[in-house]
Protein backbone atom coordinates (compact mmCIF):
# COMPACT_ATOMS: atom_id res chain seq x y z
CA UNK A 1 0.00 0.00 0.00
CA UNK A 2 1.16 3.66 -0.69
CA UNK A 3 1.78 6.03 2.56
CA UNK A 4 -0.86 8.47 2.93
CA UNK A 5 -4.08 6.89 0.52
CA UNK A 6 -5.42 6.09 3.54
CA UNK A 7 -7.84 9.57 4.08
CA UNK A 8 -11.16 9.03 4.95
CA UNK A 9 -12.42 8.42 8.31
CA UNK A 10 -14.82 5.21 8.20
CA UNK A 11 -17.07 4.49 10.38
CA UNK A 12 -18.49 0.81 11.04
CA UNK A 13 -22.30 0.49 13.14
CA UNK A 14 -25.08 -1.69 13.38
CA UNK A 15 -28.99 -0.64 13.33
CA UNK A 16 -32.30 -2.49 15.22
CA UNK A 17 -35.13 -2.10 14.05
CA UNK A 18 -37.95 1.03 15.32
CA UNK A 19 -39.52 0.57 18.21
CA UNK A 20 -43.13 0.87 17.93
CA UNK A 21 -45.64 0.83 14.68
CA UNK A 22 -43.41 3.04 12.67
CA UNK A 23 -41.39 0.71 10.24
CA UNK A 24 -37.48 1.36 9.90
CA UNK A 25 -34.40 0.96 11.69
CA UNK A 26 -31.72 3.33 13.68
CA UNK A 27 -27.94 3.08 14.34
CA UNK A 28 -27.81 0.65 17.51
CA UNK A 29 -24.21 1.21 18.17
CA UNK A 30 -20.90 2.09 16.62
CA UNK A 31 -18.55 -1.12 16.11
CA UNK A 32 -15.16 0.55 14.33
CA UNK A 33 -13.53 3.50 13.36
CA UNK A 34 -10.80 3.90 11.37
CA UNK A 35 -8.61 4.91 8.21
CA UNK A 36 -9.26 4.33 4.97
CA UNK A 37 -8.70 3.93 1.32
CA UNK A 38 -12.34 4.86 -0.80
CA UNK A 39 -12.37 3.69 -4.25
CA UNK A 40 -15.45 4.28 -6.61
CA UNK A 41 -16.14 2.59 -9.91
CA UNK A 42 -13.09 2.68 -12.05
CA UNK A 43 -13.73 4.14 -15.08
CA UNK A 44 -12.62 0.23 -17.16
CA UNK A 45 -16.11 -0.97 -14.94
CA UNK A 46 -18.24 1.77 -15.39
CA UNK A 47 -20.39 0.27 -18.21
CA UNK A 48 -20.01 -2.94 -16.17
CA UNK A 49 -21.83 -1.27 -13.41
CA UNK A 50 -24.17 0.35 -14.89
CA UNK A 51 -26.02 -2.71 -16.41
CA UNK A 52 -25.62 -4.63 -13.46
CA UNK A 53 -27.30 -1.57 -11.07
CA UNK A 54 -23.67 -1.55 -8.48
CA UNK A 55 -22.82 2.20 -10.04
CA UNK A 56 -22.43 3.73 -6.61
CA UNK A 57 -20.89 0.73 -4.84
CA UNK A 58 -17.59 1.39 -3.17
CA UNK A 59 -14.35 -0.47 -2.77
CA UNK A 60 -13.17 0.45 0.82
CA UNK A 61 -9.81 -0.90 1.87
CA UNK A 62 -8.53 -0.72 5.84
CA UNK A 63 -6.10 -2.52 8.17
CA UNK A 64 -7.19 -5.85 9.23
CA UNK A 65 -8.33 -5.03 12.33
CA UNK A 66 -7.90 -8.83 14.01
CA UNK A 67 -10.32 -9.78 16.13
CA UNK A 68 -11.07 -6.47 17.38
CA UNK A 69 -13.59 -6.04 14.33
CA UNK A 70 -15.23 -8.52 11.66
CA UNK A 71 -16.86 -6.85 8.96
CA UNK A 72 -20.34 -8.42 7.97
CA UNK A 73 -22.98 -7.78 5.84
CA UNK A 74 -25.29 -6.41 8.75
CA UNK A 75 -23.12 -3.89 9.15
CA UNK A 76 -23.07 -0.26 7.59
CA UNK A 77 -20.64 2.10 7.35
CA UNK A 78 -20.67 6.00 6.81
CA UNK A 79 -17.27 8.16 5.44
CA UNK A 80 -16.57 11.18 7.67
CA UNK A 81 -16.12 13.75 4.21
CA UNK A 82 -18.31 16.34 2.49
CA UNK A 83 -18.88 14.47 -0.41
CA UNK A 84 -20.30 11.27 1.31
CA UNK A 85 -21.35 13.48 4.05
CA UNK A 86 -25.44 12.01 4.82
CA UNK A 87 -25.30 8.77 2.85
CA UNK A 88 -25.03 5.02 4.70
CA UNK A 89 -23.59 2.43 2.84
CA UNK A 90 -24.44 -1.62 3.70
CA UNK A 91 -21.35 -3.88 3.49
CA UNK A 92 -22.09 -6.63 0.33
CA UNK A 93 -18.54 -8.40 0.55
CA UNK A 94 -15.28 -8.67 2.37
CA UNK A 95 -11.87 -10.08 1.83
CA UNK A 96 -8.32 -10.14 2.25
CA UNK A 97 -6.14 -7.51 0.43
CA UNK A 98 -4.43 -10.52 -2.37
CA UNK A 99 -1.36 -8.08 -2.68
CA UNK A 100 -1.07 -7.31 1.33
CA UNK A 101 -2.86 -9.76 3.95
CA UNK A 102 -2.02 -6.65 6.40
CA UNK A 103 -5.52 -5.26 4.44
CA UNK A 104 -8.75 -6.07 4.17
CA UNK A 105 -11.26 -4.65 1.66
CA UNK A 106 -14.78 -4.16 1.58
CA UNK A 107 -17.64 -3.92 -1.07
CA UNK A 108 -20.32 -1.51 0.05
CA UNK A 109 -23.49 -0.04 -1.01
CA UNK A 110 -24.83 3.15 -1.32
CA UNK A 111 -28.21 2.33 0.66
CA UNK A 112 -29.38 5.88 1.73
Amino acid sequence: MIKGVFRNRVTFFEYEPNKGPMPGEKPKKILYECWAKVDEVWLKDLELAKSNGTLSDLTITIRDPGSEYMPRNKHYLSIKSDYYKGKKFNIKHVRPDIQNKEYIRIVAELVE
